[in-house]
């Protein structure tokens, strides 16, 4: 296969006719996404009771969107105050129930979407994620299958159940939320990195395997945010440490007493990571990036990525895989 950028891999005709019917443009001169307008995009969003999908919810519908803003156990009360700011503001949100851990939930869920769409999903955005802070010994199997469960096989689900339509279409783009967590590690956390790392490679293999078929990944890296996952994780870490017998615990004395943490990343604005997912939304189609580190302060894993890069265009870059690797990491 000759070489060829990712506009040239998905076919001219392809690319025109996304552009043409995107909704995602950006005005002349513009830096970032705060010009976004996605008029006529259906957006499916998971984990949006608090934290990044709450907020990415909110801000894409400002933008012109349509959402289906997901959430597991309806009803709650986070669904009645994300309705009441849908009234006030008369703004395109859908409510639908979905539990990435249940592949009934997820079918279900995104089926649902798809017909408030009218067809395929535009954006989906795996945002669901969990987080236990012990060491791998402490982390029992229940709180391991939970948290993979979570961050790695409930990306895999809604996936899987929305690709078939955006197939169909010949477009579409998937945000998958990890962490700087995702190419680091800081011991005290348990497999959270595992599962990041996990979603990492995952998402990466999509990207290049969906490339033909006009659809695109990007890796979301937020640092340290004060968001809700602090205290959801500090609920299961202490619940993970109640049924932890002493013995264990005491091998690990020092990071169990700092296992219950404070809010992390207090001084940072969490609207920095739907800010950039709508950026990169905005982007033209083919020139978005694999992975998008977000936070204001150090990004550790820059090096990382790099390299990383680096390493898949040399070890396939001048296989027959290439044109899709090179696609994929904008290399010429």
């Amino acid at each position: 296969m000759p070489d060829m950028d990712r506009r040239q891999l998905l076919g001219a005709t392809a690319l025109a006719g996304a552009a043409l019917t995107s909704g995602a443009t950006i005005a002349a001169g513009h830096q970032g996404g705060e010009m976004a307008d996605l008029t006529g995009q259906t957006v499916l969003i998971t984990g949006c009771s608090s934290g990044f999908g709450n907020l990415a919810a909110t801000l894409f519908a400002r933008r012109g969107a349509k959402v289906i803003a997901t959430m597991r156990n309806l009803p709650r009360r986070e669904a009645d105050d994300m309705l009441q700011v849908v009234a006030d503001e008369n703004l395109d949100i859908h409510v639908v129930e979905i539990d990435v851990t249940s592949d009934e939930s997820v079918a279900a869920g995104v089926a649902e979407a798809e017909r408030l769409a009218g067809g395929a999903l535009d954006i989906l955005v795996n945002n669901a994620g969990i987080a236990v802070g012990t060491t791998v010994e402490l982390q029992d199997m229940d709180a391991t299958e939970l948290i993979f469960d979570t961050n790695v096989f409930g990306p895999q689900r809604v996936s899987r159940a929305a690709l078939p339509r955006m197939r169909e279409a010949g477009k579409g783009l998937i945000f998958n939320v990890s962490s700087q967590l995702g190419r680091v590690i800081i011991p005290g956390f348990g497999l959270y990195s595992a599962s990041k790392f996990a979603l990492e490679a995952q998402s990466e293999q999509m990207a290049y395997e969906l490339a033909q078929h006009g659809i695109e990944v990007c890796v979301i890296q937020p640092g340290g945010y004060p968001t809700e996952i602090w205290e959801n994780s500090n609920q299961l870490t202490q619940a993970l440490l109640d049924r932890t017998d002493e013995a264990r615990k005491d091998a690990y004395a020092a990071i169990v007493a700092t296992a219950i943490r404070s809010e992390s990343g207090s001084s940072t604005d969490p609207m920095d990571v739907p800010n950039a997912m709508l950026e990169v939304a905005a982007m033209p189609a083919g020139t978005r990036p694999l992975r998008r580190p977000v936070h204001p302060g150090t990004k550790p894993q820059l090096a990382i990525n790099e390299v990383s890069a680096k390493t898949q265009l040399a070890m396939l870059g001048g296989s027959p895989y290439g044109p899709a690797i090179r696609a994929v990491q904008n290399e010429a």
